[in-house]
Parts: structure tokens; sequence; C-alpha cells
């Protein structure tokens, strides 16, 4: 072998090595390379139109059909008709794209938006016709959350950055969603977390707005819209791991989150209460083996001074969104009635399901619930209207996201009768 093949080779050889020592000394700079490219890309979107499936639930068939084609996670999706058509659709993702008319384009969000610690867009809320995004941000070595309206990327809200080192945030922690309260929206922002950590104290922390439910007054908001300037936003509650879904059934505030390893919850939220993370939980912090310490927590909320869920999956499902039940779901059961979606779960008890859970009328206890699992498809979100509220069309069919899979009709058939 020559002298100078020889130099080429070792050069070559040196040069991966370097690259490998670099790649693992530098996770965060690979992470924000990778998350500058994602932004980058548009999203593929494709009308299908695919035979439908049925599924043999407790009291009727349902049958699942997908509608569209989407390999991106949803952030939220909008449907202001009274018909469903995909070109009718607002599809925000994750990613930051926008698809309307089944087109997808890039949102002009601000330079410090990042996808870096599984980040994203993670719901957008509505006002006056205008769209305001709840982001994962990023400058330097600060993570925080920000609101921001979309049109002309001006920040709304800030938090303040995160006190965990980078590498131990998780924003698929921050949930969330939002609802239309009278002159108030209300939308939840977690502890952007995937294991017990600094993150998870922020909860109770009352100079933080993680792990909360937030209040926003509407008049205030347009006011800050207009004048360019920043909102103040109050806690309506607190003591929240991961606040995913968030629906009002006859008045009443419910929301879904992730409890850590177990201890999903579906809880009735009021005013001023406290749900009592980092310090009481059903579920128990992660074995060593992934990432945690195996420690339990505290399970008597009200001894301890906190609210009780109403029902706690032990093990979890990862519930994801929550609304009010279709009309012909409410007029065969004639009892309150919300429906949740729910993404992988875990080996213990499977996810990738639609669940049902039946109220007493005074909406302060779980009398049954029913979980109907799609196969293999991760759910995310429902297909509503600007102010969440669940979209039907016509012939009571309801549409949902799945994780880079699409978007599905459901349809409730066959009812057994009394």
């Amino acid at each position: 072998m020559s002298l100078k093949k020889f130099l080429i080779i070792l050069l070559w050889l040196f040069s991966i090595i370097f690259s490998i020592i670099w790649t693992y000394e530098n996770p965060e700079k690979i992470e924000k390379i990778k998350s500058n490219f994602k932004k980058d890309q548009l999203s593929k979107v494709k009308k299908v139109n695919d035979n439908s499936k049925e599924i043999i639930a407790n009291s009727f068939n349902l049958e699942i059909k997908k509608v569209l084609e989407l390999e991106e996670k949803t952030a939220f999706i909008i449907n202001n008709s009274s018909k469903f058509d995909p070109k009718n659709l607002e599809i925000y993702t994750q990613t930051g794209n926008l698809i309307k008319n089944l087109k997808p384009k890039k949102i002009n969000l601000p330079d410090y938006f990042t996808l870096q610690r599984n980040g994203g867009i993670k719901t957008v809320i509505s006002v006056d016709n205008k769209r305001i995004a709840l982001i994962s941000s990023s400058e330097k070595d600060c993570f925080f959350a920000s609101l921001v309206l979309i049109k002309n990327k001006q920040e709304l809200f800030r938090t303040g950055c995160l006190p965990e080192l980078a590498k131990n945030n998780d924003f698929n922690g921050l949930g969330s969603s939002n609802i239309h309260l009278n002159d108030k929206i209300l939308f939840s922002l977690g502890t952007p977390e995937k294991h017990a950590s600094k993150n998870s104290a922020l909860a109770q922390n009352n100079s933080s707005k993680f792990g909360k439910i937030l209040e926003i007054d509407k008049g205030e908001l347009k006011e800050a819209i207009n004048n360019k300037t920043k909102i103040n936003l109050s806690i309506f509650s607190q003591g929240h791991r991961v606040p995913q879904g968030l629906t009002i059934l006859n008045g009443k505030i419910f929301n879904v989150e992730h409890g850590p390893k177990g201890g999903d919850e579906l809880n009735l939220v009021s005013k001023g209460k406290n749900y009592g993370w980092p310090n009481v939980s059903y579920g128990t912090n992660y074995l060593k083996d992934n990432g945690g310490d195996g420690v339990s927590y505290k399970i008597n909320h009200k001894k301890n001074g906190f609210e009780e869920p109403l029902f706690a999956f032990v093990p979890s499902v990862g519930i994801s969104s929550l609304n009010t039940c279709p009309q012909i779901l409410n007029d065969y059961y004639k009892k309150p009635c919300l429906l949740a979606l729910s993404l992988y779960g875990n080996n213990l008890r499977k996810g990738y399901s639609v669940i049902i859970f039946l109220l007493n009328d005074e909406l302060n206890k779980v009398n049954s619930i029913e979980k109907i699992s799609l196969g293999d498809l991760v759910l995310r979100h429902f297909i509503t209207d600007e102010k969440n509220r669940l979209f039907e069309d016509e012939e009571g069919n309801i549409y949902i996201s799945a994780d880079k899979k699409g978007i599905y009709r459901i349809s409730f058939t066959n009812f057994r009768q009394f």
C-alpha cells in the first residue's frame, strides 16, 4: 500500500472517530441540528378512501375508516363547517405546519421555536378568528414555553426557564389543551418531564406556570393583541403533571393527564384546587432500567390536602384527548358521558383506544369505563371547532387523528337495544 493511500485511510478513520466522539459529547447540538432540519420540512398529506373496519364494543359496533393520510403528529384540528370535507380542515402539526385545502405551509414562528426534547406546537387557542400557538422554545441554555400569535409572531406570554438539565427536559410533558368558558379561556401547561425531576416541583410552585391549568381573560387577550403587549395569566388549578385533554360537560370542567408509571387521571377540575403532583399519585416513578428510581408516591390525596382524581388508571393507558360524547352516545346511554383517546399505553395495559366514561348525575363519580381498542393506532386528537367542542357530521360520525398515520372517521352502529 502506498503512503498516500495509507494516509487517506488514516484520515478517514480519524474523521469517523472524531465524529463519533463529538456526537457523543454534544447531544444537544446534534438535536438542535435535527430540530432545524425538521422545522424546514413540509407535511405530506393525501386524501384516501380506505375500507372501513368494524369493531365490536360492549353495547354497539364501531366502524373506523381512514379518510386522510398524514405522516405527522397533530397539535389541533379545526372544522368550523357543519359538514366534513378534508379540504375544509385547518390542521396544525406539532412540527409547525398548517394544512388548509390539503395544502401544507410552514407557520412563521419565532426563531426560538424548537422541536428539541420532543418539542413543537402543543395546542392552538382561538380568539376573534386569530390563532395563538402554545410552543416549546429554546434560547441558549434556556428551555421554556410561550404563547405566540401566529399571524405576526407576537409573543404574548413566556414562562421562566426550566430548572433541569437539557437532557432531562421532555416537552411531551407540556400537554396541552384549551377550552372557552364564558369570558375566559383555560389552557393546560404540564411539567416537561419524563421522570420525576426538578421540573416536577414546579407544579406546586405558585411563581411558576408549569404544572397548572391557566386562565386567560378574553378582553385582556384582545387588548394585548391590539396593543402588542404581554398578557397576564392567573392560575386556575395546580398540581398537574401532564394535563392533556380538557373539556366542559354540563358546566363543569374535566381534564385527563398522564401519571408517572401508572396513575393516568380523570379529574373534575375546580378553580383554586390542588391536584397533588408531585406529592401524591397512584403511579410510581419509573424503574431504574427506564431512567427512574422506582420510588412510589403517597396515594391518599384527600388526607394530604389534595383533590382525589375521579379515576386513576393503574397501569396507565397513555391518555391523550378528552371531549364530550357525541349525541348518538348521549341518546343511547342517557347518562353524563365523556370520551377520551389514548396513545401507546404500556406492556401491561395497551393504549390505542377510545375510552368511554359514564358518570353519575352529580358528575362526581365514574360509574363505568369502556376501553375500545383500535389496533395499533396512537390516538392524539378529536376534530373540533375552534373552541375545542367535538365535531359531529350530519350522520353522527366523529373524527380523530392518529400519530403519523392520519385522520380517521368513527361511526357508532348496531346498538344493542334495552
